[in-house]
């Protein structure tokens, strides 16, 4: 369960538009956290983005390590809070993460944010579900 699978990634362009354009995001610092319902045909709960921008940070090392970090971070808290969590509402999810800090964060402030982001995504989903069944 703690693996990142290549199904787990998010590739296709057409849903990244949709996920982009109608999706729900909020802000917990420094993470952009998008996410939008899926009625993809997948085996996982949710299908990943992950997202560093080239302008602020210039060279290719930073953006790796970056990158590294986050699907490390996501790799393991997934199977502790996430995929539970989606598993016991029958939903699928396509989630954009997108870091917007100016630095390079360690990964133990970094994973602690992570948390904190998790924890208000599945607020929100609950929120949406509880308004869509009314």
């Amino acid at each position: 369960m703690n693996s990142f699978k290549k199904e787990e990634r998010l590739c296709n362009i057409q849903l990244i538009e949709k996920l982009y354009h109608n999706g729900s995001s909020f802000l917990v610092y420094p993470f952009r956290i998008i996410w939008l319902y899926s009625e993809a045909n997948s085996e996982f709960p949710v299908q990943v983005l992950i997202s560093i921008p080239k302008k602020k940070f210039k060279r290719a090392v930073d953006r790796n390590l970056l990158k590294r970090r986050i699907r490390e971070i996501y790799r393991i808290q997934k199977s502790e809070d996430l995929f539970p969590f989606l598993n016991e509402r029958s939903e699928k999810i396509v989630l954009a993460i997108n870091y917007i800090g100016n630095e390079i964060a360690e990964y133990a402030s970094m994973a602690k944010k992570f948390n904190t982001a998790i924890l208000r995504l599945k607020r929100n989903i609950s929120e949406q579900t509880c308004s869509k069944s009314l």
